[in-house]
């Protein structure tokens, strides 16, 4: 065989090495530019986490809690704001699977819900989600007592006057929060203000321990009403704090006003209370002195005494809102300390009603006895709560 030959068959039979070996390089080099792509689908752990968040759509009905769930990983954390910035609180479970907020969806706001996600192969995202809740067709609204930053008596409640009817007692009265400096014991109790309205109390088992400071947060915000009363669309909130001990005794048998401090007599005053037999008599029981009203028109025909009197009063101290009063009476002069001989209030001389009134706050209590009397101020004229007993006032809690 020639040389030429030879070269020949060594070239064919290393083109068809080449050849043969080709495809089997291609297969086995995972890095080679020539293979084709491939897609890699996420593992089990590493799929997307499905949010669900309660309630959803435009208008939804308020007073519900927003509540927000996980699916196929974890919640981290949830922000849920109205348009205004203010946020819902709450709280992401232990197990991470949910959150709800601490306060109500109120009516009329647009809400949007941020949830941060962690998916069980470790991949953090969030969701966007948001609502609207339908505007309230009425609204309930509160007059409360006392006032923010008061210094008041070791008698005064905490009292609450609705414009509206109050039906969903319970739900209203688990959002009022009482806090004191000193874990003062105490109860709600619910009853109808001489004006005919609903009216929530608070008071302490017994009279409040000078120097108490007392805060109430009263959140109504997104809270029913019941049927006729309407939403509440704002929270409330005071602070006050508790004077000296203060009591002051009347007892209309000998026409004594006794001002006692800290367990002290201060003064005696001679006085005469509303005449016997009639509806001109006084009030028994514990009053409290709901404000120092000064010189006032006192007119016998708006508390139902026909013609009796209609003249300027001065040092008026409220003690009902059906009109008792303590306060200044010169024209009974000759009765003070030996007869009762007034339209059913409380009257002195002028000197002792201004030292009187100068020394007295409202909050405080006025124990009055007597024999004849129209019988016990009732809980809703004025600050009555205190002619029940404890037990008695408890029950008038919608929780118990």
């Amino acid at each position: 065989m020639s040389r030429t030959r030879v070269l020949v068959h060594a070239r064919v039979r290393a083109a068809v090495v080449a050849a043969l070996l080709a495809p089997l390089a291609a297969c086995s080099s995972s890095g080679s530019t020539g293979a084709p792509e491939t897609k890699v689908k996420p593992s089990a752990d590493d799929r997307p986490v499905t949010v669900t968040v309660t309630p959803t759509g435009v208008r939804v009905p308020a007073g519900e809690p927003v509540r927000v769930t996980a699916a196929g990983g974890r919640l981290t954390s949830v922000t849920v704001a109205d348009a205004e910035g203010h946020r819902l609180a709450g709280k992401v479970a232990a197990d991470g699977r949910s959150w709800v907020s601490d306060r109500k969806a109120v009516p009329g706001a647009a809400y949007k819900v941020t949830a941060a996600t962690r998916t069980e192969g470790g991949t953090a995202k969030s969701t966007k989600a948001s609502f609207t809740t339908a505007p309230a067709d009425k609204v309930n609204k509160v007059d409360w007592r006392p006032g923010a930053g008061a210094t008041v008596g070791i008698a005064q409640p905490i009292s609450l006057v609705f414009d509206s009817p109050v039906k969903n007692r319970a739900e209203v009265e688990k959002q009022l929060k009482i806090t004191t400096s000193n874990g003062t014991e105490g109860s709600w109790g619910w009853i109808r203000d001489f004006s005919g309205r609903d009216r929530v109390d608070w008071r302490p088992k017994a009279y409040w321990k000078p120097g108490t400071k007392v805060t109430l947060n009263a959140e109504l915000n997104g809270t029913d009403s019941g049927a006729d009363g309407g939403w509440f669309v704002r929270d409330y909130t005071t602070t006050f704090t508790i004077g000296a001990r203060q009591v002051v005794k009347v007892d209309l048998d000998s026409h004594r006003l006794t001002l006692v401090r800290d367990g002290e007599t201060v003064r005696r005053i001679p006085v005469s209370g509303g005449t016997p037999g009639g509806d001109k008599r006084s009030w028994r029981g514990t009053a409290v002195l709901m404000a120092k009203e000064g010189t006032i028109n006192m007119n016998s025909e708006t508390v139902g005494l026909a013609d009796a009197y209609n003249k300027m009063v001065d040092y008026s101290m409220r003690l009902t809102w059906s009109g008792m009063y303590a306060h200044a009476a010169p024209w009974n002069a000759r009765y003070f300390g030996n007869s009762n001989h007034s339209s059913g209030c409380i009257g002195m001389s002028d000197a002792n009603a201004a030292w009187f009134y100068g020394q007295v706050r409202a909050g405080d209590p006025f124990e009055i006895t007597g024999k004849d009397t129209k019988g016990v101020v009732a809980p809703g004229n004025g600050f009555g709560a205190w002619n029940l007993s404890w037990t008695e006032w408890q029950q008038k809690s919608a929780l118990r």
